[in-house]
């Protein structure tokens, strides 16, 4: 019996080790050089942190966030007007070149991280969801396209078999990264509460139903999941009102994480976060301003366990956080982009040591 006994406990799998907090940033970069932007973040939130696929708005036409989404659209194309991104039957010239832009930043990054001798082995990555990309996205007669059911029906079911590529496809150029998604749906919150204005501006746009989105989200995330995704984050920084209806639809879409700032959370949206956590979420918390000064290291950490304890939860669980800029860096010089990741390194190392001590 003790040698069968002892068989049994060789073959019980080990635990896996608690996750640590990390950091990570949500996308945009200041400058124009790929390269150097990769270097920047891989070197203030590499390993053990969550370093991310750069987007360098600076760059111009094709590198904001919609024509960068709008390149993972299946077999939909999209034209620059005047007014915004429009569908089209065939890509024009600045969408060719959005598209040039985004295979330059992925080549850049994979030979960063193939020159690195242990780099770690997890990025992520960002893009719009459906929801912010339907309502950002035009129809041929100037309308948004989340004002009509089929075309956003269309966006949202194109940009789930387009994002499920460009997973794999990061995935393969990268060496086999564990690949952590973060959907940007700032727009969403617009979208439930009817609170986009037509393209004439004389109105709003009808709201779309908690049912849909939920839907988009869900079917995206099947996607992901089966491109072999490891996290997948839907996150609404930024939005008005209706930020716990928004957080509610993500978890029963199945995202594995939320995304909040935490100067805009109420006692309503932390306990949502805190029952979330508990039954094994994450939660990406915006917790430094790029416009404002950063908080000290001691300061930073008190303002983010303050809630945490009052919630009940356990500094053990701390690991569930991801630290992250309130929004992106683009508007940032290179200089204090690089210094602001670097506070949210010595943030998410500081809360790792309480999370250990305690």
């Amino acid at each position: 019996m003790q040698h069968l006994d002892d068989r049994q406990r060789q073959q019980t799998p080990p635990e896996p080790a608690p996750r640590p907090v990390r950091a990570s940033a949500l996308g945009p970069m200041p400058g124009t050089d790929p390269m150097e932007s990769v270097l920047v973040i891989r070197g203030e939130i590499g390993a053990p942190n969550l370093p991310h696929l750069q987007q360098l708005p600076g760059r111009g036409v094709g590198s904001d966030a919609t024509g960068r989404g709008a390149q993972l659209l299946e077999e939909l194309a999209v034209d620059l007007r005047p007014h915004g991104w429009k569908l089209s039957d065939a890509p024009g010239i600045d969408a060719k070149r959005a598209a040039s832009a985004l295979r330059t930043d992925l080549n850049v990054l994979a030979d960063a991280i193939g020159a690195e001798e242990s780099g770690g082995n997890a990025l992520k990555i960002q893009f719009p969801g459906p929801a912010t990309l339907a309502a950002n996205l035009y129809l041929h007669h100037g309308e948004r396209a989340i004002s009509d059911h089929g075309a956003r029906r269309d966006v949202a079911q194109s940009l789930a078999l387009g994002a499920a590529r460009h997973v794999a496809d990061v995935a393969r150029m990268t060496g086999g990264q564990k690949i952590t998604v973060y959907l940007e749906e700032p727009d969403a919150a617009a979208v439930l509460g009817g609170l986009l204005p037509t393209a004439s501006g004389y109105r709003t746009l009808r709201s779309v139903p908690a049912a849909e989105l939920r839907s988009w989200w869900s079917e995206l995330i099947e996607a992901l999941r089966g491109a072999g995704a490891d996290e997948i984050v839907i996150g609404a920084q930024g939005a008005p009102g209706s930020w716990i209806t928004l957080a509610g639809t993500a978890l029963e879409a199945g995202a594995d994480s939320l995304g909040a700032n935490a100067a805009a959370l109420t006692v309503p949206g932390w306990e949502l976060l805190a029952s979330a956590v508990e039954s094994g979420k994450g939660l990406w918390l915006g917790c430094l301003d790029p416009a404002a000064e950063p908080a000290g290291t001691v300061e930073a950490v008190q303002a983010i366990r303050s809630p945490w304890r009052q919630l009940g939860l356990p500094d053990s669980a701390l690991g569930a956080l991801v630290l992250t800029p309130t929004h992106g860096l683009g508007e940032s010089s290179p200089a204090r982009a690089s210094a602001l990741l670097g506070k949210l390194a010595e943030y998410s190392e500081a809360l790792n040591q309480v999370r250990v001590d305690g």
